[in-house]
């Protein structure tokens, strides 16, 4: 007869402090809203200029769909596979970083800039197939 083997004990892959910040990674995750998006920057770069009131809640929009945006791309690795999408990843990760502005009229200047960033990484990714097409 032969002798059994022991099988190895299992360790899980995670201790309880890393299961716990994969937890609250997923409690802030918030799905990818393609309308949402459009209407954010459709808001931004329409002909009426947004009120000095509205303008923090606008850049705290753009920078969210563009991080979103952004992570969509480095997880699909379009940064590695095509150069336009590399130099707009850039692009968009440094117009977030930046501050908005304190003069309205620069930073509505601002707000667009985010906006066509949004819009032309959109783009890019829907011709690559990383997200759907938006209507």
């Amino acid at each position: 007869m032969t002798a059994l083997a022991t099988a190895p004990t299992w360790t899980p892959p995670l201790d309880s402090s890393e299961l716990a910040e994969v937890l609250a990674k997923i409690r802030q995750w918030v799905p990818y809203d393609g309308d949402a998006l459009l209407d954010d920057v459709g808001a931004v770069l329409d002909d009426v200029v947004p009120r000095e009131e509205e303008l923090e809640d606008h850049a705290q929009r753009l920078r969210g769909h563009l991080m979103q945006l952004v992570d969509i791309a480095v997880a699909q690795e379009a940064d590695q596979s095509d150069p336009e999408a590399d130099r707009l990843i850039r692009q968009a990760r440094d117009v977030r970083a930046q501050e908005l502005p304190g003069d309205h009229m620069k930073a509505v200047g601002h707000l667009r800039r985010m906006a066509w960033s949004v819009n032309e990484l959109l783009e890019r990714l829907a011709a690559l197939r990383c997200v759907k097409e938006a209507a």
